[in-house]
């Protein structure tokens, strides 16, 4: 148990961070920034901010119709996730449960996002291996290959350019990653909530043993251990219905919610917690750009360490 001066010595970091530099709502500008105002104004700080009309101008934004991919990618084989609440890579019970993986073409994957055909469970386009590059190669003239003022900003190419699309269902559970996110909303939208670095101690982690779901001939959705994997860290709080007597100190982070219209690209700094939703339907690019391991993220792990160490 973490002691009471310990304790108000990280609510302490908490709130000086929301009181010198963070906002209490994130902030929106228009169109696109200079690679020094984005560096100066948001990378250096730390900051999420929402681009309004950052990717108007893409082909993709008004040509990815369902009918477009049907046209341009039908029969092609790509990797879809599939959960039967909508969960992928979260906590269930005691166990970190990642989806089942399924090919299929992309016309069958768009039969069950139409409701055209019945399928038991729910499906999301959502590997993170540079998907875009490497499994939807077709579609790639239709978006920029990196964002340039960006690029500029962080002194490097992005590692991965991934693509998302899936049922309104599908949720991303409470994370942080280890990269600069660009977050580019082709159609529909995502809804973000979003929980400062500075707020980690009131975040609770825990380790939970790797599993995976598959269904089973009976139609059912069994929860298989992987056993070679062991065990993994990860948020066991779900912040849209956090239980306060299971997790007391959730009450001193500060979550603000965004959401993200087609058009629109939000930058998700590293370190930065998110949960995400989406509408039904909704696809979209992001860019991930390999954060500096600098002074921030020292500080980052320190802090983190002691948590460790008396929790």
């Amino acid at each position: 148990m973490m002691s009471n001066k310990l304790e108000e010595s990280l609510k302490k970091l908490s709130v000086e961070a929301e009181e010198l530099y963070l906002d209490s709502e994130i902030p929106i500008i228009e169109g696109e920034p200079t690679s020094l105002e984005f560096l100066r104004n948001y990378v250096s700080l730390n900051k999420p901010v929402v681009i309004k009309g950052a990717i108007d101008r893409w082909p993709a934004v008004h040509a990815w119709t369902n009918n477009y991919l049907r046209d341009k990618i039908g029969n092609k084989e790509v990797s879809v996730a599939v959960t039967p609440n909508g969960y992928a890579d979260a906590v269930v019970g005691d166990r970190f449960v990642m989806p089942e993986e399924r090919q299929m073409t992309i016309s069958q994957f768009l039969d069950i996002i139409e409701s055209k055909v019945e399928a038991n469970g729910i499906f999301y386009i959502q590997k993170q291996n540079s998907s875009l590059t490497l499994e939807f190669e077709e579609l790639v003239g239709d978006v920029e290959r990196h964002i340039p003022w960006a690029t500029d900003a962080f002194g490097k190419m992005p590692d991965a350019v991934n693509f998302w699309m899936g049922d309104g269902r599908a949720i991303t559970s409470l994370h942080k990653d280890h990269y600069e996110n660009l977050y580019c909303v082709i159609s529909g939208q995502k809804t973000f909530t979003l929980i400062p670095p500075t707020d980690q101690a009131f975040v609770y982690y825990d380790e939970f043993q790797v599993s995976v779901f598959k269904e089973n001939d009976s139609g059912r959705f069994e929860i298989i251990d992987d056993l070679e994997t062991g065990k993994v860290p990860w948020i066991s709080i779900d912040p849209l219905n956090v239980d306060p007597l299971k997790y007391p100190l959730y009450r001193h982070a500060h979550p603000v919610t965004i959401v993200v219209e087609a058009g629109d690209m939000l930058y998700l700094p590293s370190l930065w917690f998110h949960h995400v939703q989406q509408s039904h339907g909704c696809i979209a690019v992001n860019f991930w750009y390999d954060m500096e391991y600098d002074v921030k993220y020292v500080y980052y792990k320190f802090v983190e360490s002691v948590i460790k160490t008396v929790s």
